[in-house]
């Protein structure tokens, strides 16, 4: 089985070098950024020069790209070369009404669709310890599962096309509304007197203990922005929600209120930085 990975980002680099190293047959990539494309190639992927080869030669086109329209595009540029022998697996975070709608027209061919949306970052991409939300027929995911375990250790399927995304989004929407609980507290005890070390103890020792402090408190005490998840990427996750929650009429104070954060740090520019850098925007109210 020939497998196709097209987006070579952050998260898609390391996701495809673990399917490089762990699948026993031709992996083919491709990604506009061509440096990215030749650095696949030097652990043994096979360079294709655009979408299309990928999709001609691969049994399975795995897709990781930034944006809901970008997921589009590439479905639809590679939509002839589908058909009833090909596994699609779209595991870009993008809004799930789309992914319900490309899913329709791939399997209009007669291709198998998947969403299958990661959490974690880099450094899980990187150790293929992913966690992965699946959206899709019973039969797709069962055929999938395999291929994602190079990719991730914790596989579950949520539903049909398009819940796996939501499952997606609502737990990037958690994570957001608990970082935004460390940030304020954070910083109001700073402002107390208390440090960040001594914060994190303490709050291990109560039920406000968390895998995001737990995870960030050095980062944020070292003022480490470097980038693993990008705050860019979860303010675009944020209106996904935001925009989920105003179709089902259901109001999320919560929500909007951590992406009024984000809105600012897209304002001021940080949007490259990592996620947790939310912590300056809130520390400098």
């Amino acid at each position: 089985m020939k497998i196709g990975f097209i987006g070579l980002g952050i998260m898609g680099e390391s996701m495809s070098e673990n399917i490089v190293k762990k699948h026993d047959d031709k992996v083919y990539v491709s990604d506009l950024n061509r440096a990215q494309v030749e650095k696949l190639a030097a652990v043994g992927a096979v360079a294709c020069e655009n979408n299309v080869e990928v999709a001609k030669n691969a049994d399975v086109i795995i897709t990781m790209v930034p944006k809901s329209e970008h997921s589009k595009a590439v479905y639809e540029e590679i939509l002839p070369c589908l058909d009833e022998t090909k596994l699609c697996i779209d595991m870009s975070t993008i809004d799930p009404d789309y992914s319900v709608m490309i899913s329709q027209f791939v399997k209009e061919t007669g291709a198998e669709f998947i969403d299958a949306p990661v959490v974690k970052s880099k450094p899980a991409a990187i150790s293929g310890t992913l966690g992965i939300y699946v959206g899709g027929s019973e039969e797709a995911f069962e055929k999938a599962k395999p291929i994602l375990a190079y990719m991730g250790n914790n596989i579950i399927r949520m539903g049909e096309n398009g819940m796996g995304l939501v499952m997606k989004i609502c737990h990037n929407t958690l994570v957001a509304q608990i970082q935004n609980g460390v940030n304020e507290t954070l910083a109001l005890a700073q402002k107390c007197g208390i440090s960040v070390d001594d914060f994190a103890t303490a709050i291990s020792y109560g039920g406000g203990q968390n895998f995001y402090l737990d995870g960030q408190a050095q980062n944020i005490k070292n003022r480490n922005w470097t980038t693993a998840f990008s705050l860019e990427n979860m303010h675009k996750d944020l209106g996904i929600c935001q925009r989920l929650s105003q179709s089902k009429n259901f109001p999320m104070p919560g929500m909007e209120n951590a992406k009024a954060v984000y809105d600012k740090g897209i304002e001021n520019g940080i949007g490259k930085e990592d996620f947790r850098a939310t912590y300056k925007i809130v520390e400098a109210r």
